[in-house]
């Protein structure tokens, strides 16, 4: 099976009351993790790329070439889409032309204008290759130089705007922000995030900062309207944490422990047991 746009597995979200869960990848043993937790959960699955890790594994044609040979090679059968992360305008551009099945243009940090126009040119030119389109409003928060950032809440009309250019996908800031949540985190606006799928209209909406959100929070997001969860940093714990355990252990200085398959191996299996986890939140299994 080759790579799919998100449309489809979206659409069945919306109508199902489930998300798909956006997970990050960040080698290549979470190319591996995410592919098989996906096929043994029977979940559809949107795999993603940030600019970052594009550059550090070698350019999103790279990414396509090795996501589905490895498809290929697992003898995998559900619904994976790749998908770019918060992708600048060339990033996006970029992806397009490396084979990627779906993009992200986040202009939330642009004046509004300038947001829609360049949103509506990426649009148009996802339409003629088939891709799946997400766009941003409101710029989600996170954690710079040790600092952060609260996140924005979107302006409902603003979402109104952008979701006429034709888009398939919505992330609209509702108070989430980006890596560990901060213990005065007051939690996601959902007030706001009514406000917006009204305005939005059918269009399915995005949470992005899904790592620590609390369980009944995320339940309560998809019951008004969000259909994909974005998830990174918790794959990113359980993968080190992992790791660590096998170094303290010692288990890295007997048999070949020393090499990178075994040092890796443990984390690996952690991130799919993570995302499993996560897509059973999420309400996808045996979605596929």
């Amino acid at each position: 099976m080759r790579l799919v746009n998100a449309k489809e597995m979206l659409r069945k979200a919306k109508e199902g009351h489930y998300a798909v869960g956006h997970f990050n990848l960040n080698n290549m043993e979470s190319v591996r993790a995410f592919l098989l937790a996906a096929q043994g959960t029977r979940s559809p699955i949107i795999l993603g790329v940030s600019g970052g890790t594009a550059k550090y594994m070698g350019g999103y044609r790279t990414i396509t070439d090795m996501v589905e040979d490895f498809m290929a090679y697992l003898d995998i059968t559900v619904p994976v889409a790749l998908h770019v992360d918060h992708g600048k305008y060339e990033e996006a551009l970029d992806a397009l032309n490396g084979g990627f099945s779906s993009v992200m243009f986040d202009g939330s940090k642009l004046p509004i204008e300038e947001n829609l126009e360049k949103t509506r040119h990426i649009v148009e030119l996802c339409r003629e290759k088939n891709v799946s389109v997400e766009a941003e409003v409101g710029c989600i928060g996170g954690q710079e130089d040790g600092h952060v950032a609260m996140g924005e809440c979107a302006d409902p009309a603003e979402c109104g705007q952008i979701a006429k250019l034709g888009i398939d996908m919505l992330a609209a800031g509702i108070g989430n922000i980006h890596g560990k949540y901060p213990a005065d985190w007051k939690g996601l606006n959902f007030e706001v995030l009514a406000a917006i799928q009204k305005a939005a209209g059918d269009i399915p909406l995005v949470l992005h900062g899904g790592s620590g959100i609390p369980d009944d929070m995320v339940r309560q997001a998809i019951s008004l309207g969000v259909c994909k969860v974005n998830v990174n940093t918790e794959c990113q714990i359980a993968f080190t944490e992992a790791t660590r355990k096998f170094i303290e252990d010692g288990r890295d200085l007997t048999g070949n422990g020393f090499t990178p398959r075994a040092l890796l191996a443990d984390g690996l299996v952690a991130t799919k047991e993570k995302c499993i986890e996560k897509m059973t939140l999420f309400g996808s299994l045996g979605k596929a």
